[in-house]
Formats: C-alpha cells, structure tokens, sequence
C-alpha cells in the first residue's frame, strides 16, 4: 500500500510541474461489477451504474476496448493492471500498474514511476518518455516535381523518323506546387493545391526547328545552319487534387507502408515558345532563335495524376486527356510525365 501511496503521490506531482492537471475520481464508482475472466489469469472488470451502461456493455466489443487501451503483449513475468478512468466530460485517464515481487511501476501517460523495497530503503524512480507526435488532421506543404516529358500519337510514342520526336534525356518536367492535405480518416487524405508546371520537350533531330504556320505549325529541318539544339518549351498555371490512402498509416506501420495518390488537374498556359541553338555552316559561336509558340499550343491542359511512394521515395506520372497542339492543328499529340517528387 505505501508503494502505491508513493506512487500517486509523486504522479500528482510531476502533473503540477508540467502545468496538467491530474485527475483523480474524488469517490468511487457505485454500482454492479461484472468480471470477466479468462485464462489462468486474466481478469476484466466493469462496473455498471446503471441499466443504460448494461446494455451498452452488451454491444461493447473486447477486442476493440484492448486495441483502444494499447496494452502490449506481456514480456514480463509479474502481475499487470490496466485501469481505465472515464469522466463526465469525456475525458479518460489509463493507469499502468506493474507488480513483480517488492518491485511496483505505475505509469500514466508519458510518465512512469518505479519503486522498490527490495532492500532496507525505498527507492523510487521516475521517467518521462518523448511527446509522441500527433498528426495533424489539416497541414500544408510544398512539393516540386522532377521528371521526363514525352507525348503519345495514336496509342503509341512517335519514333526517331518523325520530326517532332524528343529526347528523354533534356526534355525535363519541373513543377512547384504549394498544397494543402485534409485528412479524412484514418489513413485517407485529400490533397489539393496549385503551382507551376514547366514542360519541355528536346527534339531527337537537333535541326529540327518547330515554326508557326497557316496551318498551325511547321516542323522545318535547318539545313542552312548546324543545329546543336531544339526544343518547344512551355508554363502552365496549375491546379491540382487527389485522393491519397497510406497503408502504413492505415496498418499502424509509420513509413513502412505503401502510399498511393490518384486525381484530375488543369492548367492554363502562361507562356510558350520554340528554341533553336546552332551554328552557322561557315563557323561561328553558338546562335540562338526563338520563336512565340502561342498560335500553336492548347491554351489549357486537363488530365490525370498518379502517385507511388515508400518512405521517402514517391512516384509521380501525369497523362494529359486534351491534346498538346489545339485540335485543329496536326499532329494530335497527348502529353505525359513522369519523375521523382521531393
């Protein structure tokens, strides 16, 4: 008895120095007491005040009031009492005592006190383990993308003999994206946000220069000049949202889980233009021409975002359902993305 005595006694106030107040039943609970027993020995105790709180004992289920006490599986030899304190207010306090011969540890929270009278003085012990870190339902963050641009024709990748194929190498995607996480429930989280996204796509034929026209664009092969790059590039204002479900929050297993992300984007276009760097055939330094591509390219884009992650490594790839070019305008070209988001 003096070990819980102690106990309490140095608890409450360990409470009073950290600000909290520690709450203690001023009388006890009145009523019926059902014990449930099981093993050789595990014991449960309720008590019932009244027949309101029996019958919602009946549909309380075991498994989800051990889960919800967080008690660990039993390393330990000596006896463990789990006590649960509810308040009118709603609030709950879980008391931990330990017994184990002359040795007794209670803990509450954070903070655990152990006392032993295994020898001719009492000594007692007190520890406080690290603030555990709640996740917050509502943050915001920033995230940019790296990855490679390409486009599809017809289902497929236009291959080196047409003029407009691009490398994969230089024809980056970068985007900066400042976004906002809601979470839902448990392991589910709804993200939305907007930023800049810059696309780039790196002809494979370095005389390639791509030319407004009547017809929309021309893909003109610079035979009067040595080529050493050309590129269209293009910026849009974008605005994004998925639905993401993490299996490691969703399983209890921190980073240790797969995390998946699907949603719709649009954008609308800020600027875009043609790049060619070259030489010319009797020799000089490096020249550069550019040209406005604004009579060409689709003033908006709309499509689909995919994300795949593990830890600190996530995945990224977008698929653009409207087309590059504006519809009248050949070739029907459908955007894609993919890289590293950090």
């Amino acid at each position: 008895m003096k070990k819980y005595a102690i106990a309490i006694l140095l608890l409450a106030l360990i409470q009073q120095v950290f600000g909290k107040e520690l709450k203690i039943p001023e009388a006890p609970l009145m009523g019926d007491s059902i014990i449930v027993e099981f093993g050789n020995s595990g014991r449960m105790v309720f008590i019932v005040d009244n027949p309101e709180d029996f019958e919602r004992l009946k549909k309380l289920n075991i498994n989800q009031i051990i889960q919800e006490l967080d008690i660990p599986e039993p390393e330990r030899a000596g006896q463990e009492t789990v006590i649960e304190v509810k308040y009118k207010d709603g609030h709950k306090e879980i008391f931990r005592v330990y017994e184990d011969g002359p040795e007794t540890e209670v803990s509450i929270g954070r903070y655990t006190l152990r006392v032993d009278e295994s020898g001719t003085k009492t000594k007692v012990n007190v520890e406080t383990a690290p603030k555990q870190r709640k996740e917050p339902v509502f943050r915001t963050y920033f995230s940019a993308d790296l990855g490679i641009n390409n486009y599809f024709q017809d289902g497929g990748i236009p291959g080196p003999g047409a003029p407009y194929a691009v490398k994969g190498w230089g024809s980056w995607n970068v985007n900066l994206n400042y976004m906002a996480s809601q979470r839902l429930t448990k392991g589910l989280y709804w993200d939305f946000g907007l930023g800049v996204h810059w696309y780039n796509f790196k002809f494979e034929n370095r005389s390639i220069q791509a030319l407004p026209s009547e017809g929309g664009v021309d893909f003109i092969n610079r035979t009067d000049v040595n080529g050493f790059k050309s590129k269209i590039s293009a910026s849009y204002l974008t605005t994004l949202t998925m639905l993401k479900l993490d299996f490691g929050k969703l399983n209890d297993s921190g980073r240790d889980g797969m995390r998946v992300g699907l949603g719709p984007y649009m954008g609308y276009r800020l600027g875009g233009r043609s790049k060619l760097v070259y030489r010319h055939l009797e020799g000089s330094g490096r020249r550069k021409q550019h040209e406005p591509a604004g009579t060409y390219l689709n003033n908006f884009r709309y499509g689909l975002r995919g994300e795949v992650g593990f830890r600190s490594i996530t995945l990224f790839t977008t698929y653009d359902l409207n087309p590059l070019f504006h519809r009248e305008v050949d070739p029907a070209l459908n955007a894609f993305s993919f890289g590293i988001t950090f």
